[in-house]
């Protein structure tokens, strides 16, 4: 039976959740945090507080980061001593660019560590909860090792060896999520500038954001170079947002986020791509 201890380390809402729930499922837990007040409520609820990064890292052999950032990471592991990260696992789940996982991931085996990349697909309330995943890349054997401590967040989707993976992933998907939602709500903003509540709009929201239909079919396009104008064409779409800016302006919202899409319409429009389906604009924004 694998040995049911791990470290957590940061406790913002995502290091909260995942602490709270390896003691839900029995794990002895050891925490650490800059500002230690955010561990009482653990410790409260029996984790073990480490008075410092070292003792942190040595406690256990599985190590679990959730921080801000990479210079967050550093800036954290660099108050212990270089032979506290050896043969240690570090599942880091912080945010940031594929090229600074691939650089930790070389600086951790320098120190004689292990890193695997993960990339947490859910908010916190998510974790623990079926159906979350997280991205995981890196060392498949040390996935492999530590799997059963991993599934206790959430389920693993590994993509590779490469400790980029993961965060590209990631990232990928916080494009799409960060632009969906300001969608969203600048949409939302225009509904409540003609008497429309969030509520109200709420199911017209919902179904006009499920993008399933249009991803399936224009994925298999898009791989094979198929940008014909057959279904939809690029001039149409530069008509219809054309009606959305007049819209949002004698609505009296801002307009700089429909004026930017339209304005990279029209750019392709410009290149030639008028005749051509939606998904030419990947020409345009590739450069």
């Amino acid at each position: 039976m694998p040995t049911k201890t791990v470290t957590v380390i940061g406790l913002g809402p995502m290091g909260q959740a995942m602490a709270n729930t390896y003691l839900d499922n029995g794990y002895t837990v050891t925490v650490w945090n800059r500002t230690a007040s955010r561990a009482d409520h653990l410790v409260a609820r029996g984790a073990e507080r480490a008075q410092t990064v070292e003792a942190a890292l040595t406690a256990n052999d599985l190590v679990v980061l959730s921080l801000t950032d990479y210079d967050a990471m550093y800036a954290t592991l660099r108050q212990a001593p270089t032979t506290a990260l050896a043969g240690r696992t570090v599942a880091n789940l912080t945010s940031d660019t594929p090229d600074q996982a691939r650089q930790a991931a070389t600086w951790m085996a320098e120190r004689g560590a292990v890193q695997i990349t993960g990339g947490v697909q859910v908010p916190p309330p998510g974790i623990g909860r079926p159906g979350a995943e997280t991205y995981y890349s890196g060392p498949k054997d040390a996935i492999e090792t530590h799997r059963s401590a991993l599934e206790v967040l959430t389920d693993i989707d590994y993509l590779g060896e490469d400790p980029g993976l993961a965060a590209l992933y990631y990232q990928i998907g916080m494009d799409m999520f960060w632009t969906g939602l300001l969608s969203y709500l600048h949409a939302q903003a225009v509904a409540e500038a003609n008497g429309i509540s969030a509520e109200r709009f709420l199911p017209n929201a919902a179904k006009t954001m499920d993008f399933r239909y249009f991803l399936e079919f224009y994925a298999p396009r898009i791989d094979a170079g198929n940008h014909q104008g057959d279904v939809d064409r690029l001039t149409m779409g530069v008509a219809s947002l054309e009606h959305v800016l007049h819209t949002v302006q004698a609505s009296g919202v801002d307009d700089s986020l429909p004026a930017t899409v339209l304005d990279i319409f029209r750019r392709g429009v410009a290149a030639g791509h008028g005749h051509d389906s939606l998904t030419s604009l990947i020409k345009v924004l590739k450069r």
